[in-house]
C-alpha cells in the first residue's frame, strides 16, 4: 500500500496512462486527461487510446494559436529535450522555435524575457502565459477541449499535425567528480561527433550531463528504434569507460 503523500505520482496519473488509455478505448470515449499528482502538467489519451505527449500538445496549441493570431512573436518556446519532431513542425508552420536548458523553470525566463506566450516540455508541463505564469494541467487539458469541440476533429486527427520521432535515451552512470569533463576528452567527443553526423539530415543527438545524478544522458532520435538503441548503447558505454 503507498503510504499518503510520499509518492502522489506512483502507478499513476501523467507518468501512467495505461488505465486511461483502456478506459477511453473500452467505454469508447473521445479523449483523456491524465494529471500528475499536484496538477501542474497533464497528457491525453486520443479516442483510440493512443498517447499524446507534451510536444504533440505544443503544437496543437501553436497551430491554433497561430490561425487565431495570437501566438506573439510566432514563437514556441521548448527545451532541449523535446522531440526533432516539434523543431520540424515550427519550420513548417512558420513558427520561430526557441529550445532552453531542461526544466519548466527555463522555459518561463525565456518566454518572460522575450515576451512569448507559449512554451513547455515533452512532459506535459504547458505555459499558457497570457493566462498563468505556470504550468496548470487543467488550463492546458481545457484548451485542449476547447480546440477539439471548435475543430469538430478527432484528437487522432488534431494530432497528424506534427510527425514524432522515435527518440532513445539510454543513461550512462559516470564517475560524479568526473561527470562535468566529458566534453574535454578527445574519444568521447569524436564519438558524438561521428553520431551526429550520420544523423545530421534526419535525427539528433543531445548528450548532456545530468544536474543532479551522477549520469551523462545520451538522447538519439531517427526514424528506426532498434538502431538507435544501438547507438546510443554503444556510445553510453564509451562514456562509461572512458569517466570510470
Amino acid at each position: 500500500m503507498n503510504q499518503i503523500g510520499v509518492n502522489i505520482n506512483k502507478n499513476c496519473g501523467s507518468t501512467h496512462t495505461q488505465r486511461i488509455s483502456k478506459y477511453v478505448v473500452d467505454n469508447k470515449l473521445s479523449m483523456g486527461i491524465s494529471y500528475d499528482g499536484d496538477g501542474d502538467r497533464c497528457l491525453a489519451v486520443d479516442e483510440n487510446g493512443e498517447l499524446i505527449d507534451g510536444d504533440i500538445i505544443l503544437a496543437i496549441f501553436t497551430k491554433y494559436l497561430k490561425e487565431q493570431k495570437k501566438l506573439k512573436s510566432d514563437t514556441l518556446v521548448a527545451t532541449v529535450m523535446s522531440n526533432l519532431g516539434l523543431n520540424k513542425f515550427s519550420k513548417e508552420n512558420n513558427v520561430d522555435f526557441k529550445q532552453t536548458k531542461v526544466g519548466d523553470r527555463y522555459v518561463l525566463e525565456e518566454m518572460i524575457k522575450n515576451g512569448y506566450n507559449l512554451g513547455g516540455e515533452q512532459s506535459g508541463h504547458v505555459i499558457l502565459l497570457d493566462y498563468n505564469p505556470t504550468g496548470d494541467g487543467i488550463l492546458t487539458s481545457i484548451l485542449l477541449i476547447l480546440i477539439l469541440l471548435e475543430s469538430g476533429k478527432n484528437l487522432s486527427e488534431l494530432k497528424k499535425c506534427i510527425k514524432i520521432y522515435p527518440q532513445v535515451l539510454v543513461n550512462a552512470r559516470v564517475n560524479n567528480e568526473k561527470k562535468a569533463t566529458y566534453k574535454e576528452d578527445k574519444e568521447i567527443n569524436e564519438a558524438i561527433s561521428k553520431l551526429e553526423e550520420e544523423f545530421r539530415d534526419n535525427g539528433r543527438v543531445l548528450v548532456r550531463a545530468s544536474g543532479t545524478e551522477n549520469l551523462i544522458r545520451v538522447m538519439i532520435e531517427g526514424e528506426d528504434i532498434e538502431y538507435l538503441q544501438k547507438k546510443a548503447n554503444e556510445l553510453a558505454k564509451i562514456i562509461e569507460d572512458k569517466l570510470n
